[in-house]
């Protein structure tokens, strides 16, 4: 069942979108299996806030745009009973990858914005 009801928001760096019947958990489940499948490595920092994170940092330092390195936090929100927004923030600029590096974390966040808006 398609839970995306809306995009509210989508800036440079955030994606804001809206749920309708799912909870925190089962939304951060979805998140986990999806992203996971994908070589995203997920990490629970609280209830509702997870960082998404592919790649490496140091190999990314080492070797700019030739290594991919993405990081992402993601804040979920209950509106009311059965509405969630869940809010995607850019962690990481993509300036260790100069240009190309930066324009790859904004190919990235639009390709996000897709994977969001099919939960």
């Amino acid at each position: 069942m398609l839970h995306f009801v809306k995009n509210i928001q989508t800036v440079d760096g955030l994606i804001s979108n809206l749920y309708k019947d799912i909870t925190i958990p089962e939304m951060t489940k979805k998140i986990t299996d999806i992203f996971e499948m994908q070589g995203y490595k997920v990490i629970d920092q609280q209830f509702g806030n997870l960082i998404l994170e592919k790649g490496n940092r140091t190999t990314r330092l080492l070797l700019g745009a030739f290594v991919k390195y993405f990081k992402f936090s993601v804040t979920m929100t209950q509106n009311t009973e059965n509405e969630l927004t869940v809010n995607v923030f850019q962690q990481s600029s993509g300036m260790s990858g100069g240009l190309i590096g930066m324009n790859q974390i904004k190919t990235e966040l639009t390709r996000l914005n897709f994977v969001f808006a099919n939960i």
